[in-house]
């Protein structure tokens, strides 16, 4: 019975010691899995701090610590230029303009999108390299090294690109040579000309310098000469681009000496089919409209008078918006002379009939303290479709004949006697009288509605000679 009891215990302790082994050998990984979630835990909670095993496992850590000892940055003073205390260091430069923004006549500036690329060897980021490849970085690298301060001359405002990281490259080769681009947009004065304006041709410039390194320190110039300096395809809206061509010069500072100073030289032509359809086309509509009152009726005084002042201030009008939009210059431009020649012609058509009103009044003030007009006529009835009074539409009554007397007989018989006394005149003189100014005065005075008829004729002909000389001048 015994024997029986025991033999049921160790066929027991033999079924239930494969599961207990079981058990056991799935417990460590349950543990190692707990902990590897704890220490992702304690990653958060302890401000970053990770686990030496995935500390090694970070490949783009390693690969910061690789480069920053491959370039020996750490064993150097950048803040020092290449090869301090010797010759002054050549950098080369080259220039992709991208884009010209705005060009401002008002504020006399210009804004323009570039990539500047600096080249430049600095044996101090020399690395072996059996390939003999570059390596190419972003602006963090940028801020541990030495690079060319280079500034704009004149310029206002500029600003590095940053979206979505700042638009800096660096590349460095195993020999030490090295590619530093960047994007910036500028914005840069233009000493602009405006007396031809808007028949102008402005020249400006982009100026590249060291701000602290002169010519014996760092010596800029153009990596590729003429060939240094390309451009996209830029489409402006009022200029044309003639010329781009980059040039070399110095500059002296009195208390700091020689620069190398590098041009970014282009010529800009405008357009003027703008300002022909914005000024020059509406002026001349102004002037010829004003020359319209000419073959109205003289004595149609409120339509002759309001035509005359519609003109002034439309006039007005257009040279107050041409002024608003330029620069306050002290000079005289191409366009303040047309469009002031063009104001005086429309002012003299106004003048105009000033004149011949007044002398139209004085005539017929004349005439009606002569007698010739009755007190009771209607000036209206006999106004004709043509603009000019008609004296034969008046029923004009003779002036009396002088009645004779002693007088009169004897100088009569005078002048008859002076006459046969006198030789006749020989074939072939003329006689001549010599007009006085005050005797044409009283002629125009008396016929002012000539005044309208050469009007007609000569205001049409001396703005068309204006037109010929001011456009083969500016033109």
């Amino acid at each position: 019975m015994n024997l029986v009891l025991l033999a049921f215990r160790l066929m027991c302790l033999a079924w239930l010691l494969p599961v207990t082994l079981h058990n056991g050998s799935h417990q460590p990984n349950k543990r190692k899995h707990k902990d590897v979630y704890l220490g992702e835990n304690s990653k958060n909670q302890h401000g970053g701090r990770i686990d030496f095993k995935m500390k090694k496992s970070d490949s783009t850590k390693s690969l910061l610590i690789k480069s920053e000892q491959l370039l020996r940055i750490e064993d150097h003073d950048f803040a020092m230029r290449p090869g301090f205390g010797g010759a002054a260091i050549p950098v080369g430069i080259d220039v992709q303009v991208e884009s010209i923004d705005s060009i401002s006549e008002v504020n006399m500036d210009f804004t323009m999108t570039l990539y500047l690329r600096h080249y430049w060897q600095d044996d101090r980021l020399a690395f072996p390299s059996s390939s003999k490849k570059s390596r190419t970085f972003d602006a963090r690298l940028v801020k541990k090294i030495w690079v060319p301060d280079v500034f704009f001359v004149h310029s206002k405002r500029s600003f590095i690109h940053d979206t979505t990281m700042e638009n800096i490259m660096l590349r460095v080769y195993p020999d030490g040579n090295i590619l530093y681009s960047v994007r910036i947009t500028v914005t840069a004065l233009c000493a602009m000309d405006f007396s031809s304006f808007p028949l102008d041709t402005q020249k400006c410039s982009l100026e590249l310098e060291s701000y602290a390194y002169n010519e014996n320190d760092l010596m800029l110039y153009w990596k590729n000469g003429n060939d240094s300096l390309r451009t996209d395809e830029i489409v402006l809206s009022q200029f044309f681009i003639e010329e781009f061509h980059p040039s070399y010069g110095l500059a002296f500072y009195s208390s700091t000496g020689w620069y190398n100073r590098l041009y970014i030289n282009f010529i800009l032509r405008r357009h003027i089919f703008f300002f022909m359809l914005q000024t020059y086309f509406p002026t001349m509509l102004m002037v010829m409209l004003s020359w319209v009152s000419f073959w109205i009726d003289r004595r149609a005084v409120p339509a002759r008078v309001s035509l005359g002042i519609t003109t002034v201030l439309t006039m007005s009008t257009i040279i107050t918006g041409v002024s608003a939009s330029m620069p306050q210059v002290s000079y005289v431009k191409a366009v303040d002379i047309y469009l002031w020649a063009s104001f005086l012609f429309v002012f003299l058509s106004v003048i105009e009939y000033a004149a011949v009103n007044y002398f139209t009044t004085v005539e017929e003030m004349k005439k009606l303290k002569g007698g010739k007009i009755p007190a009771d006529f209607n000036a209206t009835q006999t106004m004709a479709f043509d603009g000019c009074y008609h004296d034969n539409d008046i029923d004009l009554t003779p002036f009396p004949e002088l009645l004779s007397t002693p007088n009169t007989e004897r100088s009569r018989t005078a002048t008859s006697r002076n006459s046969a006394a006198e030789p006749p005149p020989t074939e072939g003189t003329r006689l001549r009288r010599k007009k006085s100014i005050k005797h044409n005065l009283s002629f125009i005075m008396s016929n002012s509605y000539m005044i309208d008829s050469y009007s007609r004729v000569v205001f049409p002909m001396t703005y068309l000679m204006f037109n010929i000389i001011y456009w083969s001048l500016y033109s």
